[in-house]
């Protein structure tokens, strides 16, 4: 058994700010992240995968069907949008990088091919001080 982490990359933005809320306790809550024009990141996302060396080919995992798999099925949706606004997952829920990954795990999930390694994780590198471990389970 072999762990295989691949890195991507995606910006996105978003504002963290809940409706329900006064403008008082989200400043407090979210500080500067709750500016109302929004504000972006440059995010690093790293999925690990665990399965068997192949004996033929001597890898885990095709990492060409990994990143066809990756791009159609996160970076696509997610790079260069404003979260809040265009991606209806997040119309009613505080797109936090917690939120957002579980979202990502979710939408993996979905579109995970019989047969292929297993999700094992993902991280979300969203500044060097704020990094997020999702599981495939959460």
């Amino acid at each position: 058994m072999i762990l295989v982490n691949r890195r991507y990359r995606f910006s996105a933005s978003h504002r963290l700010h809940v409706d329900a809320l006064d403008e008082a306790a989200n400043d407090e809550i979210f500080g500067k992240c709750n500016n109302p024009f929004g504000h972006g990141h440059n995010y690093e996302l790293e999925v690990t995968v665990h399965g068997e060396i192949d004996p033929v080919t001597g890898r885990a995992v095709q990492l060409d069907r990994l990143d066809e798999l990756v791009g159609r099925s996160v970076i696509d949706r997610y790079d260069h949008r404003y979260l809040n606004e265009e991606l209806p997952e997040f119309a009613q829920t505080v797109p936090t990088t917690e939120n957002l990954g579980k979202e990502i795990v979710r939408r993996l999930r979905a579109a995970w091919p019989s047969g292929f390694p297993h999700l094992e994780r993902i991280s979300i590198f969203e500044t060097p001080r704020n990094i997020f471990l999702i599981g495939p389970t959460e």
